[in-house]
């Protein structure tokens, strides 16, 4: 096999995992009702389900990625692969509640063990900073595409068959991962020797999943309720706080702070953390609103998704072309106004609005902007990255991308409720008043995402404008290099909740 071939094989093996490990947030959505019955879960167990992947795997993703950087980035993406494979298995085969909530836990905790490894490995196989940057560019697209892809799995399996089959396909990358990274992969530079973090990784953990914890809760409680706000007082206060006091004093920080602190990463991170949010809302009420309020199956609620799909493959096969002719930054900021439009077209449904209107037209036009979000902000976010701090990088933007839907899903589903809650007392129908409570949350992400491209492009202005172009020159080329695979559009949905 030449080096082309091995390193295009090498790539889209990396993409698989990509893939795979986002599809393992959504894949549970359409079939959560069929849980419940299956199993005989209650509301409370069934959100446990739902969030037990996102509340590991974005809470130990900084502790994998540093793990990545010290035992070395194909070591980390084999052992990832493999706590994630066995996990899936255990979960799809598992008797009961207990088996299938462990399961899900240990998958998060593979996939932020491998996520990080996977996205480093990309400067390993494209050390050439042109390549590099259109292999991130595409990259960009591919775990948006794996969110689809679990909501369009779950609907097909749950509808035909039974829910568990949906872990065979993470089961089976998982494998081919393990058995063929060595053939396929470079080992990465060598591990990094220097002394772990382990009170910044057990804090930043534990500050992130007490956090998480108390943001699902709110889905279906109170915001005044203990539960709620007395773990994400804790995660945020406390245990974050002293992270950040505990990362200014060591040696060997986990995460340096001043690598946080580059206005360039900051608001490229930003971009990633309210695309994922705005993303997952969609799933997540969109889902709902199919089925309950329109009475769609499983299968007809996943194949409303097929145009947002399709956007994204064709929007992320753009991708690295548009940065190179517009740069990241400009990618980015568009990517979030035509993002809002998409949400202002979505956030027009009612009772009985036809699919074939406004629903559908902000169907393709947001997975247009939030592809072009994603792919854009993923460079800047990675511009000026030392190959030493790789893994660390790809861990920060996973974080960013896991923490994402967790806390827009929690701000926006409670102030649906109460909108609804208003309006049903007002005298609408049910029906009527859930998707008006529901409008009323896209509308509102919609304001968030135009803030959010103007306070980017104020932000970012004076910037030296040309770099992530330069470091994409050729990107617009008529056909990009044989071994960069292209892909979907990302991002991170998951449902919080039955």
């Amino acid at each position: 096999m030449d080096a082309v071939a091995r390193t295009g094989r090498g790539f889209a093996l990396l993409g698989a995992v990509q893939v795979v490990l986002i599809l393992a947030i959504t894949m549970l959505s359409p079939a959560l009702p069929a849980i419940q019955r299956d199993l005989g879960l209650s509301g409370a167990q069934l959100t446990l389900v739902s969030a037990a992947y996102g509340l590991s795997f974005s809470g130990l993703l900084m502790l994998g990625g540093r793990l990545g950087d010290l035992l070395g980035r194909r070591r980390a993406l084999v052992a990832g692969a493999a706590v994630f494979g066995l996990a899936s298995a255990a979960a799809g085969l598992g008797p009961g509640f207990a088996f299938l909530l462990g399961g899900r836990f240990v998958q998060g905790i593979g996939a932020a063990l491998a996520a990080p490894a996977a996205m480093s490995l990309v400067r390993s196989l494209y050390p050439d900073e042109a390549r590099h940057a259109r292999a991130l560019a595409v990259w960009g697209g591919l775990a948006g595409f794996g969110a689809t892809a679990g909501m369009l799995l779950s609907g097909t399996i749950s509808t035909w068959v039974s829910w568990r089959w949906a872990f065979v396909v993470p089961v089976a990358v998982s494998l081919v991962a393990v058995v063929a990274a060595r053939r396929l992969l470079p080992a990465g530079p060598a591990p990094v020797r220097v002394k772990l973090d382990v009170p910044g990784a057990v804090l930043v953990t534990a500050g992130l999943t007490v956090m998480s914890y108390g943001l699902v809760q709110a889905g279906e409680r109170p915001w005044g309720a203990g539960v709620v706000w007395g773990p994400v007082v804790a995660g945020v206060l406390l245990l974050l706080a002293a992270f950040a006091v505990v990362e200014l004093k060591v040696a060997d920080p986990l995460v340096p702070l001043g690598f946080l602190a580059r206005r360039h990463r900051a608001t490229a991170l930003w971009a990633v953390f309210i695309g994922s949010a705005g993303m997952s809302t969609i799933f997540f009420l969109l889902s709902l609103y199919f089925q309950d309020v329109r009475d769609a199956s499983p299968l007809l609620t996943s194949a409303a998704f097929l145009p947002f799909s399709a956007a994204q493959v064709v929007t992320g096969m753009l991708a690295g072309r548009l940065i190179g002719r517009f740069g990241g930054r400009a990618v980015m900021v568009g990517g979030l106004v035509v993002a809002a439009g998409g949400l202002v077209l979505i956030g027009q449904l009612g009772a009985s609005s036809p699919y074939a209107g406004a629903m559908l037209a902000g169907l393709i036009v947001f997975p247009v902007g939030i592809a072009c979000v994603f792919s854009g902000s993923t460079v800047v976010a990675l511009e000026d990255v030392e190959d030493s701090r790789a893994g660390l990088a790809g861990g920060v933007v996973n974080t960013a991308m896991e923490v994402g839907p967790t806390v827009g899903l929690a701000i926006l589903v409670s102030l649906a409720t109460a909108h609804a809650t208003g309006l049903r007392s007002g005298g609408e129908t049910a029906a009527s008043a859930t998707s008006g409570g529901y409008a009323f949350a896209l509308l509102l992400a919609a304001a968030a995402f135009a803030a959010s491209a103007v306070g980017s492009a104020v932000v970012l202005r004076g910037r030296r404008a040309g770099t992530d172009r330069t470091a994409v020159r050729g990107a617009s080329a008529p056909h990009p290099p044989a071994e960069v695979v292209t892909g979907g559009a990302e991002g991170a949905g998951t449902r919080v909740g039955g």
